[in-house]
């Protein structure tokens, strides 16, 4: 899918932000147009690697966030991952997370030795909601995709008009 950006919305996004970096990569056509290209990238299927990514975890007190890498945390573990697109959203809070939560002595009796939350909320938000809901307690550790950048690679994101979201997802990684 390709979409045309002329020259004065880059030169209005780019007074606006002296930082801006393009998420998409421009090309130009040959009537000196931009061209934005938006490629589609596959759903993860049972057997592929997951992708090397850091994601962040808050820490209590507003701690500054942590960063975990993704493949260092799996490393030589049998985890299971679930995704929900927002953080104390209705259906996230009352249904996908509580499931997870009830599940977790059965989780540990198959192998699991992890159990990860993700959503495309910052840190400081997924640490709020594990701590309040119980899931922290519970042992779920709450990591945030706050780029977008594991839901995009696993080909599980999804536009919502404002920014990149998680679609709702579970998967069992067994070293990576």
């Amino acid at each position: 899918m390709n979409f045309k950006i002329y020259p004065i919305f880059l030169t209005i996004i780019s007074c606006a932000s002296s930082s801006f970096v393009p998420y998409f990569p421009l090309s130009f056509s040959s009537s000196s147009e931009f061209v934005l290209s938006m490629s589609t990238v596959s759903e993860v299927k049972v057997g592929d690697r997951l992708p090397d990514v850091v994601l962040k975890e808050g820490q209590a007190d507003y701690g500054k966030p942590k960063e975990v890498n993704l493949r260092e945390l799996l490393a030589g573990k049998k985890v299971a991952i679930f995704a929900v697109p927002g953080a104390f959203t209705p259906g996230c809070s009352k249904s996908h997370l509580p499931s997870f939560i009830s599940a977790m002595n059965e989780l540990k009796m198959k192998g699991i030795e992890t159990v990860i939350c993700t959503a495309t909320n910052d840190a400081f938000v997924m640490e709020a909601w594990g701590r309040t809901s119980g899931g922290a307690d519970a042992g779920i550790r709450f990591l945030a995709d706050d780029s977008g950048e594991l839901c995009t690679a696993l080909g599980l994101s999804m536009e919502t008009g404002c920014l990149v979201r998680s679609k709702r997802y579970s998967l069992v990684a067994e070293d990576g």
